[in-house]
């Protein structure tokens, strides 16, 4: 049976000469480790709820770790970003998606229950700096009121990259789209030449 059959595009390989000018452009010497098709990208709400999921872990590690300490001790929880209790919460706000995306294989709590994955174009394996600067800088950035509108990039770019993605060459993929692709058939849509 045929892709057009079954109803869904079918998608050719790359050919090299394809491949080179995609990824040649910008003057980037690195070679495109993942090249996906645009359906194989996590959307904005995906990612919004597996978010959600993550911030219920970390407000709970945060209770357990801080906020029990703090009322023991009898010392103010303040939110304030330059307090003690703020300063603390902060460290494990971005030590959770820094520590869970690298030594997780890109997958926080949230991004495991709803199946999906950060990947990075330019490396095969996530890397120390990508995950510093992706979840450590970027996350600290966007996670201010007004600068969290970066997150809304990813609803208009054909890779739904966000700020902190586009600065990293780095987006979210859906592993039943990945496990399906590596599926010998008809699922089999990006196959290398």
């Amino acid at each position: 049976m045929t892709d057009e059959q079954l109803g869904r595009p079918a998608v050719a390989p790359l050919v090299d000469s394809e491949i080179n000018r995609s990824f040649t452009q910008g003057n980037s010497s690195k070679e495109n480790k993942h090249r996906y098709p645009d359906y194989f990208y996590a959307g904005f709400w995906i990612r919004f709820f597996a978010y959600i999921v993550d911030t219920l872990c970390i407000t709970a590690i945060t209770g357990i770790f801080i906020g029990v300490p703090f009322n023991l001790l009898g010392l103010e929880k303040s939110s304030q970003t330059f307090s003690v209790y703020g300063i603390l919460s902060l460290v494990i706000y971005l030590g959770y998606f820094i520590l869970l995306t690298k030594l997780n294989q890109g997958q926080t709590i949230g991004k495991m229950i709803f199946g999906i994955q950060v990947v990075c174009f330019s490396e095969e394996r996530l890397s120390w700096s990508t995950v510093l600067v992706r979840e450590g800088a970027c996350r600290f950035i966007l996670k201010n009121t007004i600068f969290s509108l970066g997150y809304l990039v990813s609803i208009f770019t054909p890779n739904k990259q966000h700020l902190g993605d586009l600065f990293t060459e780095t987006s979210v993929v859906t592993l039943n789209m990945l496990k399906a692709s590596d599926c010998k058939g008809a699922l089999n849509y990006h196959e290398q030449p």
